[in-house]
């Protein structure tokens, strides 16, 4: 099979470059952005070893996911710091959305699956309206919606917090 170029694999959806063997996060930086696009209404933490930013197309209003900047399959291939930095920021997400958005709870979950995904968190938040359970890991996903209230308030509480636990 003849490798594709590029500014081919540009035009196909993150599902099709995972089937391909190609990471999307890590083509998507490979890229400058090019494959997600502008991340400046998303992105509220990067350092380099992670980034925290809130989800595209999210379950709930507030969710986010904390990723690695280097590649790893999932959390059995990530080094202990790296795991250990995640579950900090994991923590302190959990309580500045809570805090921020007035969720009841947030749920965090981490699922890298497909041939060549990107070792990633969920932080899922389940409001009092909702059901507990399991289904709030797969509830309807929306599109983001940017508020600049909050996302400046969560950007705030973590570039507070972050050179503490880094």
């Amino acid at each position: 099979m003849k490798e594709l170029e590029d500014s081919e694999l540009l035009k196909l959806s993150a599902g099709e470059l995972v089937d391909l063997g190609i990471c999307p996060t890590c083509f998507n930086r490979r890229m400058n952005g090019a494959f997600y696009g502008d991340d400046t209404e998303t992105l509220v933490y990067k350092d380099g070893d992670i980034e925290c930013f809130f989800v595209g197309n999210p379950r709930a209003e507030g969710h986010m996911c904390i990723s690695t900047i280097e590649h790893y399959h999932d959390m059995s291939e990530a080094p202990d710091r790296i795991n250990e930095k995640i579950a900090r920021f994991s923590s302190l997400l959990m309580r500045i959305i809570r805090s921020v958005y007035g969720c009841e709870r947030v749920y965090l979950c981490t699922m890298c699956d497909g041939p060549n995904n990107h070792y990633h968190v969920q932080l899922i938040p389940r409001y009092s309206f909702e059901k507990r359970g399991s289904n709030n890991f797969v509830k309807p996903r929306k599109p983001y919606t940017y508020n600049e209230e909050k996302f400046s308030a969560v950007r705030q509480a973590i570039l507070e917090i972050a050179p503490k636990i880094n």
